[in-house]
């Protein structure tokens, strides 16, 4: 039977190198499964696999869009589950790696289809955070669907965002919408998270922001600076070099947020994958002798 192995965990735990040794055992590919790593230009500040890693296995959705252009899980889960078919030809495995938890559950579970978002829809929404802020699209989402609401991040402007957008456009709750029924797929999943003891995690990830640093991150960027506009650079490691210099912060300080905030990314994927209990967790070391075991369970 033809397996998914999905290999998830927090930022910085080292999902990519296990990964690539499960995929070189197996003889299989990688899809990619991070939600920024998916656009070109920004290698360094996401931690995109490196042309090095790639030549090892090749790997599937990486770098392929443009800053300026829109993707969602949605259109993850589409472009996934029409490149399965031609890989379980030549394999009977696949491995799945990423940390973007609804990248990870659209290919895995399903998402409801919502319908595309006009341009005109898209532009007046985000013209209007732009300008006034959050609060007001947070005032007219609760008028909307009060449902939603109650259940969104209020500090996360990419799904409050997407909730207006769906309501302005349909006249209907986005709640309606979203029916929660998970989709029967045609292949086996098994996911397999990677975590290590916090202390170790938040060096790992401070280590890394440093590293990030020593590659580049500054120059990166800047190269991309004209364009802070965009969703596709609304995330850690950008906000803080643009808000240095916009002059808003320090260097020094731009680098430790970079590395506070990476912390509490990496805690929030933790509170949402421990809600699953089909993941089988271990350490990244124990990572391919993880997936033999569970293999022969399938």
């Amino acid at each position: 039977m033809h397996t998914l192995i999905v290999i998830i965990g927090p930022t910085g735990v080292g999902k990519t190198a296990a990964a690539i040794k499960v995929a070189q055992h197996l003889g299989c590919d990688i899809i990619n499964a991070d939600s920024r790593q998916v656009f070109r230009g920004i290698p360094i500040g996401t931690a995109a696999p490196t042309p090095e890693e790639q030549a090892l296995v090749r790997h599937h959705f990486v770098q392929f869009k443009e800053l300026d252009e829109y993707y969602s899980a949605a259109q993850f889960e589409a472009d996934v589950m029409a490149l399965l078919p031609s890989l379980f030809e030549q394999n009977d495995y696949a491995v799945m790696c990423g940390g973007s938890m609804m990248y990870v559950d659209a290919v895995c579970n399903g998402i409801d289809p919502i319908p595309d978002i006009r341009l005109e829809v898209r532009k007046a929404v985000k013209q209007q955070w732009q300008e006034q802020g959050l609060q007001p699209l947070l005032n007219e989402l609760e008028r909307l669907d009060p449902i939603y609401y109650k259940q969104v991040d209020k500090q996360n402007p990419v799904r409050v965002i997407h909730a207006v957008e769906i309501c302005r456009q349909t006249g209907v709750p986005y709640s309606s919408l979203r029916t929660g029924q998970t989709k029967q797929r045609p292949f086996n999943i098994i996911k397999v998270g990677l975590n290590i003891d916090r202390p170790a995690l938040f060096d790992r990830i401070n280590r890394r922001v440093d590293a990030m640093i020593e590659q580049g991150l500054e120059q990166e960027a800047r190269s991309v600076y004209r364009l802070r506009h965009l969703n596709s650079l609304n995330t850690v490691g950008y906000k803080e070099m643009f808000a240095w210099f916009d002059g808003t912060m320090d260097r020094h300080t731009a680098i430790e947020r970079i590395k506070k905030n990476t912390r509490l990314y990496a805690k929030k994927q933790l509170r949402w994958l421990q809600r699953d209990p089909t993941i089988t967790w271990c350490t990244p070391n124990e990572c391919l002798t993880t997936v033999e075991k569970l293999l022969i369970t399938v």
